[in-house]
């Protein structure tokens, strides 16, 4: 495939995510947002395990439910606390920081170089979510702008580290793995903080069934596939097609009102996916390659004890940052 087709695919999985806010509140019963996310990963994860047929090795357990914990299971926790304690402006806006720390930490992780084209499209990104979604009423509460920022650093942690230990299994395995760790992980949180679910009708079990099947079997399967494929500087500002979703779904569905200031935002979102798709390219083409070492036979070869990036290599680099993650 091209890197165009990967780099849509990959978009699709935010743009999808972007549903969640209109599916929450249209579908769903309120107020049990931890119990939501549970039946949200867990049956998906469990159906993808049914379906590849195949449980993570022991040497990978450890590594699979860091990650679970990272883009699932943490992510999520945080991500409501910011939720119920912000308005949905400033979450949304706190979240796209995500953007920025994947840059940094792929240069700390992965050794990626920093691309100040990247820096800067990261910046316009958040500043384009900002005009999308906040209002004059935004209000700033320490406990939620906290937990935003974990929860971006969660999520950023966790594209970070799925790039840098791809197991030797498929996308669709891997991402099996992830979503049923991340379940179970959030299963007794939310039955320490949740009272049980009320009787579901209908209505609840379709919108349960759309977050669960499409919003993460599908779009994580997608969007784990586009982290192993696109650097991770190019990966993480897709994720502000989310919010202008969310905005244009509210226009559309809800009738909404679509500000020019909002729509100045969406112009500025797109404007700051395409440069960092350009600043990544940019980026790796801006790495010198290795001279390659000659063999007695004079043929070229390759030295893979040098080269994290190899299978065995990349797998033991993994343990030691499931570790230190750990």
């Amino acid at each position: 495939m091209t890197r165009l087709s990967d780099i849509l695919l990959t978009a699709l999985a935010p743009a999808v995510w972007g549903s969640t806010y209109y599916v929450t509140t249209e579908f769903l019963p309120q107020g049990y947002p931890l119990t939501l996310a549970v039946l949200r990963a867990l049956p998906a994860g469990l159906l993808l395990l049914v379906f590849v047929r195949k449980l993570p090795p022991v040497d990978w357990m450890g590594r699979v439910f860091v990650l679970g914990a990272l883009n699932f299971a943490v992510f999520w926790a945080l991500l409501f606390v910011s939720a119920y304690r912000l308005p949905g402006g400033v979450a949304a806006t706190v979240g796209a920081i995500q953007a920025l720390l994947v840059i940094f930490l792929s240069r700390l992780l992965l050794g990626t170089p920093i691309v100040a084209l990247s820096v800067a499209a990261a910046i316009a990104g958040v500043g384009g979510v900002a005009m999308l979604i906040l209002g004059p009423a935004a209000a700033l509460d320490p406990l939620g702008i906290a937990a935003g920022m974990g929860a971006a650093a969660s999520m950023a942690g966790g594209t970070v580290l799925t790039r840098k230990c791809q197991p030797p299994v498929s996308q669709l395995t891997f991402t099996a793995w992830q979503l049923t760790a991340g379940g179970l992980l959030l299963v007794p949180v939310a039955l320490l903080f949740e009272p049980p679910l009320p009787a579901l009708d209908a209505g609840n079990l379709a919108g349960i069934a759309w977050l669960g099947l499409i919003g993460a079997a599908l779009t994580y399967f997608l969007w784990f596939r586009g982290v192993a494929r696109i650097e991770p500087s190019a990966v993480s500002t897709l994720g502000f097609f989310s919010p202008m979703t969310a905005v244009i779904l509210g226009w559309a569905a809800l009738g909404q009102a679509l500000t020019p200031v909002q729509m100045a935002g969406v112009a500025i979102v797109f404007a700051s996916v395409w440069t960092s798709q350009v600043a990544a390219r940019r980026g790796v083409r801006a790495v010198p390659a290795r001279p390659e070492p000659v063999t007695e036979a004079g043929s070229s070869t390759r030295q893979h004890r040098s080269r994290p990036d190899d299978c065995a290599d990349r797998q033991a680099h993994c343990a030691e940052q499931g570790k230190a993650v750990a």
